[in-house]
């Protein structure tokens, strides 16, 4: 069962006016992956408190640092289905939780961040966490 999209609006709008690309389909996600040049960072917004309270805020903190991912998305796990269950694909290794975000670099996961890393941090530290994997998988030239 979907979310209402009233509900999630607002959530969505968190990280859409930072400039993050929503991905509201599988072919959104698959499209995104395939065309990506250097590295992508998919967040797994959710409707829960510590995607209110800590991740999205973490995002928006980390989103200021200099170095930053080529191209930073977002599927809204609860709203947007088969985009999430797609997005979770590409987290190999990692049991499907929310909110999470992961860091691709030529279609391969480098670098996770679960829920339960999240819940137990505040937007800063999550923010820290963030722009440490920045500055080490975004350094690197762009994949071809």
């Amino acid at each position: 069962m979907r979310y209402p999209e009233e509900f999630v609006a607002p959530m969505r709008a968190e990280l859409t006016r930072l400039g993050v690309d929503e991905l509201r389909t599988a072919a959104d996600v698959d499209q995104a992956v395939r065309t990506a040049r250097g590295t992508l960072m998919v967040v797994v917004n959710s409707i829960c408190g510590c995607a209110a309270g800590k991740a999205r805020p973490g995002v928006a903190l980390a989103l200021r640092h200099p170095l930053r991912p080529d191209r930073v998305a977002t599927v809204f796990a609860g709203a947007d289905l088969e985009a999430t269950e797609r997005a979770r694909g590409y987290f190999t290794g990692y049991a499907p939780s929310s909110p999470s975000i992961g860091l691709l670099r030529g279609g391969q996961l480098v670098w996770m961040l679960e829920r339960r890393q999240i819940e137990n941090q505040g937007p800063e530290q999550i923010a820290a966490l963030l722009t440490a994997a920045f500055d080490k998988f975004c350094a690197l030239e762009p994949t071809q």
